[in-house]
Protein backbone atom coordinates (compact mmCIF):
# COMPACT_ATOMS: atom_id res chain seq x y z
CA UNK A 1 0.00 0.00 0.00
CA UNK A 2 1.26 3.45 -0.82
CA UNK A 3 -0.10 6.83 0.19
CA UNK A 4 0.99 10.37 -0.37
CA UNK A 5 -0.75 13.63 -1.05
CA UNK A 6 -1.06 12.86 -4.77
CA UNK A 7 -2.18 9.23 -5.08
CA UNK A 8 -3.39 6.27 -3.02
CA UNK A 9 -3.14 2.76 -4.53
CA UNK A 10 -3.70 -0.60 -2.83
CA UNK A 11 -2.61 -3.60 -4.91
CA UNK A 12 -3.98 -2.02 -8.08
CA UNK A 13 -7.55 -2.51 -6.82
CA UNK A 14 -7.96 0.94 -5.29
CA UNK A 15 -7.09 3.90 -7.48
CA UNK A 16 -7.50 7.48 -6.28
CA UNK A 17 -6.58 10.44 -8.44
CA UNK A 18 -4.13 13.20 -7.70
CA UNK A 19 -4.43 15.80 -4.93
CA UNK A 20 -6.43 13.52 -2.66
CA UNK A 21 -6.73 13.87 1.12
CA UNK A 22 -7.43 10.47 2.71
CA UNK A 23 -7.60 10.26 6.51
CA UNK A 24 -5.58 7.35 7.99
CA UNK A 25 -8.71 5.85 9.58
CA UNK A 26 -10.62 5.68 6.29
CA UNK A 27 -10.96 2.26 4.63
CA UNK A 28 -10.87 2.10 0.84
CA UNK A 29 -11.40 -1.14 -1.07
CA UNK A 30 -13.46 -3.20 1.38
CA UNK A 31 -14.52 -6.51 -0.18
CA UNK A 32 -18.22 -7.29 -0.29
CA UNK A 33 -19.59 -10.65 0.86
CA UNK A 34 -21.97 -10.72 -2.11
CA UNK A 35 -21.22 -13.05 -5.00
CA UNK A 36 -20.09 -10.56 -7.59
CA UNK A 37 -17.03 -10.09 -9.73
CA UNK A 38 -14.82 -7.91 -7.54
CA UNK A 39 -13.82 -4.90 -9.63
CA UNK A 40 -11.62 -1.94 -8.82
CA UNK A 41 -12.56 1.02 -6.71
CA UNK A 42 -11.83 4.12 -8.77
CA UNK A 43 -12.07 7.63 -7.28
CA UNK A 44 -11.26 10.76 -9.26
CA UNK A 45 -9.03 13.68 -8.42
CA UNK A 46 -9.17 16.03 -5.41
CA UNK A 47 -11.05 13.64 -3.12
CA UNK A 48 -11.48 14.35 0.60
CA UNK A 49 -12.25 11.17 2.54
CA UNK A 50 -12.60 11.61 6.29
CA UNK A 51 -12.00 9.15 9.11
CA UNK A 52 -14.49 6.35 9.58
CA UNK A 53 -15.46 6.29 5.91
CA UNK A 54 -15.67 2.83 4.30
CA UNK A 55 -15.83 2.57 0.51
CA UNK A 56 -16.15 -0.88 -1.05
CA UNK A 57 -14.46 -2.25 -4.14
CA UNK A 58 -16.28 -2.27 -7.50
CA UNK A 59 -17.54 1.32 -7.53
CA UNK A 60 -16.56 4.27 -9.71
CA UNK A 61 -16.68 7.79 -8.23
CA UNK A 62 -15.83 11.03 -10.03
CA UNK A 63 -13.69 14.01 -9.13
CA UNK A 64 -13.93 16.04 -5.91
CA UNK A 65 -15.61 13.43 -3.74
CA UNK A 66 -16.06 14.68 -0.16
CA UNK A 67 -17.21 12.53 2.73
CA UNK A 68 -17.97 13.18 6.38
CA UNK A 69 -17.18 10.73 9.18
CA UNK A 70 -18.76 7.29 9.32
CA UNK A 71 -19.88 7.22 5.69
CA UNK A 72 -20.42 3.89 3.90
CA UNK A 73 -20.49 3.60 0.10
CA UNK A 74 -21.16 0.04 -1.07
CA UNK A 75 -20.14 -1.79 -4.25
CA UNK A 76 -21.39 -1.47 -7.85
CA UNK A 77 -22.20 2.23 -7.60
CA UNK A 78 -21.68 4.75 -10.37
CA UNK A 79 -21.23 8.24 -8.90
CA UNK A 80 -20.44 11.48 -10.71
CA UNK A 81 -18.31 14.52 -9.94
CA UNK A 82 -18.66 16.85 -6.92
CA UNK A 83 -20.44 14.30 -4.75
CA UNK A 84 -20.74 15.35 -1.10
CA UNK A 85 -22.01 12.97 1.58
CA UNK A 86 -21.95 13.79 5.28
CA UNK A 87 -21.64 11.95 8.58
CA UNK A 88 -23.18 8.50 9.07
CA UNK A 89 -24.89 8.27 5.70
CA UNK A 90 -25.04 5.08 3.61
CA UNK A 91 -25.20 4.47 -0.13
CA UNK A 92 -26.17 0.83 -0.65
CA UNK A 93 -25.05 -1.12 -3.70
CA UNK A 94 -26.11 -0.75 -7.32
CA UNK A 95 -27.05 2.94 -7.30
CA UNK A 96 -26.57 5.53 -10.02
CA UNK A 97 -25.78 9.05 -8.80
CA UNK A 98 -25.11 12.06 -11.01
CA UNK A 99 -22.99 15.19 -10.66
CA UNK A 100 -23.29 17.81 -7.91
CA UNK A 101 -25.36 15.59 -5.63
CA UNK A 102 -25.32 16.57 -1.94
CA UNK A 103 -26.39 14.11 0.77
CA UNK A 104 -26.57 15.30 4.37
CA UNK A 105 -26.19 13.36 7.63
CA UNK A 106 -27.94 10.11 8.63
CA UNK A 107 -29.32 9.43 5.16
CA UNK A 108 -29.96 5.94 3.75
CA UNK A 109 -30.08 5.39 -0.02
CA UNK A 110 -31.33 1.90 -0.85
CA UNK A 111 -30.03 -0.39 -3.58
CA UNK A 112 -30.90 0.38 -7.20
CA UNK A 113 -31.86 4.02 -6.60
CA UNK A 114 -31.20 6.72 -9.20
CA UNK A 115 -30.28 10.29 -8.22
CA UNK A 116 -29.75 12.61 -11.15
CA UNK A 117 -27.60 15.76 -11.23
CA UNK A 118 -28.11 18.36 -8.53
CA UNK A 119 -30.20 16.28 -6.12
CA UNK A 120 -30.14 17.37 -2.45
CA UNK A 121 -31.13 15.09 0.46
CA UNK A 122 -31.52 16.74 3.88
CA UNK A 123 -30.63 15.01 7.18
CA UNK A 124 -32.50 11.82 8.01
CA UNK A 125 -33.92 11.08 4.55
CA UNK A 126 -34.72 7.39 4.01
CA UNK A 127 -35.00 5.82 0.57
CA UNK A 128 -36.64 2.38 0.31
CA UNK A 129 -36.57 -0.26 -2.43
CA UNK A 130 -38.50 -3.32 -1.22
CA UNK A 131 -42.21 -3.44 -2.08
CA UNK A 132 -42.83 -6.78 -0.31
CA UNK A 133 -40.44 -7.12 2.66
CA UNK A 134 -40.05 -10.76 3.69
CA UNK A 135 -41.29 -12.20 0.39
CA UNK A 136 -39.06 -14.98 -0.99
CA UNK A 137 -38.86 -13.15 -4.32
CA UNK A 138 -38.44 -9.63 -2.93
CA UNK A 139 -34.84 -9.37 -4.10
CA UNK A 140 -35.98 -9.86 -7.69
CA UNK A 141 -38.41 -6.94 -7.43
CA UNK A 142 -36.23 -4.42 -5.60
CA UNK A 143 -35.97 -0.98 -7.12
CA UNK A 144 -35.38 2.35 -5.44
CA UNK A 145 -36.97 5.62 -6.51
CA UNK A 146 -35.77 7.76 -9.40
CA UNK A 147 -35.04 11.39 -8.51
CA UNK A 148 -34.69 13.63 -11.54
CA UNK A 149 -32.44 16.69 -11.77
CA UNK A 150 -32.43 19.21 -8.93
CA UNK A 151 -34.94 17.41 -6.72
CA UNK A 152 -34.75 18.61 -3.10
CA UNK A 153 -35.87 16.41 -0.23
CA UNK A 154 -36.51 17.79 3.28
CA UNK A 155 -35.53 16.48 6.70
CA UNK A 156 -36.74 12.97 7.66
CA UNK A 157 -38.71 12.42 4.45
CA UNK A 158 -39.27 8.84 3.24
CA UNK A 159 -39.30 7.88 -0.44
CA UNK A 160 -40.91 4.53 -1.25
CA UNK A 161 -39.82 2.09 -3.98
CA UNK A 162 -40.54 2.66 -7.68
CA UNK A 163 -41.67 6.29 -7.34
CA UNK A 164 -40.35 8.87 -9.78
CA UNK A 165 -39.88 12.44 -8.60
CA UNK A 166 -39.83 15.00 -11.41
CA UNK A 167 -37.10 17.57 -11.96
CA UNK A 168 -37.00 20.49 -9.55
CA UNK A 169 -39.63 19.04 -7.23
CA UNK A 170 -39.51 19.81 -3.50
CA UNK A 171 -40.38 17.16 -0.90
CA UNK A 172 -41.37 18.62 2.46
CA UNK A 173 -39.91 17.59 5.81
CA UNK A 174 -41.39 14.35 7.13
CA UNK A 175 -43.27 13.57 3.94
CA UNK A 176 -43.86 9.95 2.88
CA UNK A 177 -43.82 9.78 -0.91
CA UNK A 178 -45.91 6.85 -2.13
CA UNK A 179 -46.63 7.96 -5.72
CA UNK A 180 -44.91 9.79 -8.55
CA UNK A 181 -44.38 13.53 -8.10
CA UNK A 182 -44.64 15.86 -11.12
CA UNK A 183 -41.80 18.23 -12.04
CA UNK A 184 -41.56 21.45 -10.00
CA UNK A 185 -44.24 20.28 -7.56
CA UNK A 186 -44.26 20.66 -3.77
CA UNK A 187 -45.17 17.41 -2.02
CA UNK A 188 -45.95 17.27 1.73
CA UNK A 189 -47.61 15.01 4.29
CA UNK A 190 -48.20 11.31 4.87
CA UNK A 191 -49.11 10.03 2.39
CA UNK A 192 -47.52 12.73 0.28
CA UNK A 193 -49.82 15.09 -1.60
CA UNK A 194 -49.17 17.90 -4.05
CA UNK A 195 -50.04 21.32 -2.65
CA UNK A 196 -48.51 23.79 -5.11
CA UNK A 197 -45.65 24.48 -7.51
CA UNK A 198 -42.21 25.47 -6.32
CA UNK A 199 -42.60 28.77 -8.21
CA UNK A 200 -45.39 29.71 -5.78
CA UNK A 201 -43.23 29.43 -2.67
CA UNK A 202 -42.18 32.65 -0.94
CA UNK A 203 -39.36 33.32 1.53
CA UNK A 204 -40.71 34.45 4.91
CA UNK A 205 -37.34 36.00 5.85
CA UNK A 206 -37.87 38.56 3.04
CA UNK A 207 -34.30 38.14 1.84
CA UNK A 208 -35.78 37.13 -1.48
CA UNK A 209 -39.33 36.89 -2.74
CA UNK A 210 -39.30 33.75 -4.87
CA UNK A 211 -36.62 31.29 -3.64
CA UNK A 212 -37.32 28.75 -6.38
CA UNK A 213 -38.24 31.03 -9.26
Amino acid sequence: MSKDRNVFIDDDLVIVGQRASIDPAALLGYRTGRRIIQGKLVIGECATVRSGTVIYLASVIGDRLETGHGVVIREENQIGDDFQIWNNSVIDYGCTIGNNVHIHTNVYVAQFSILEDGVFLAPGVTIANDIHPGCELSRQCMRGPHLEQNVRVGINATLLPFVRIGYGALIGSGAVVTQDVPPMAVCVGNPGRIIKQTSELRCFTKRCTWPYC
